[in-house]
């Protein structure tokens, strides 16, 4: 899977929230300043031609759909930093994120139950 600038990323996400959508609806779905058409349309054929988004036609009207799961992207992406940045240990990750990223001892807690849950699954 390749990867996609942060404007396609950011185009994206409003992709994956309205699920299908026309230019129109795009356009409506980025804050102020909207970006012109034109570059949401180089956008997107940029993404199609990724193979992230596809398209059917309707009359003149093009609706557009992801290819692509969010959590499939963003997977993928957590994946290779893991692997590039942190020599393929999770472990490493885990520790850098926990320390690094300022975390309250209540969101540690949460983490903390979200990977004690996923021990009890595996140990199944």
């Amino acid at each position: 899977m390749t990867q996609l600038s942060n404007s396609e990323e950011q185009l994206m996400e409003h992709l994956w929230k309205l699920e299908k959508a026309f230019m129109k609806d795009l356009l409506e779905a980025y804050p102020e300043p909207k970006p012109a058409t034109t570059t949401v349309a180089t956008l997107l054929k940029r993404m199609i031609d990724k193979k992230f988004v596809a398209y059917n036609e309707f009359g003149n009207s093009r609706e557009y759909y992801p290819l692509v799961k969010k959590t499939d992207y963003f997977s993928k992406h957590v994946k290779g930093l893991i692997s590039n940045f942190f020599n393929n240990s999770a472990s490493q990750f885990a520790s850098f994120f926990t320390t690094e990223t300022n975390l309250s001892a209540s969101e540690l807690e949460d983490l903390k139950k979200i990977i004690d849950s996923e021990i009890q699954k595996k140990k199944k």
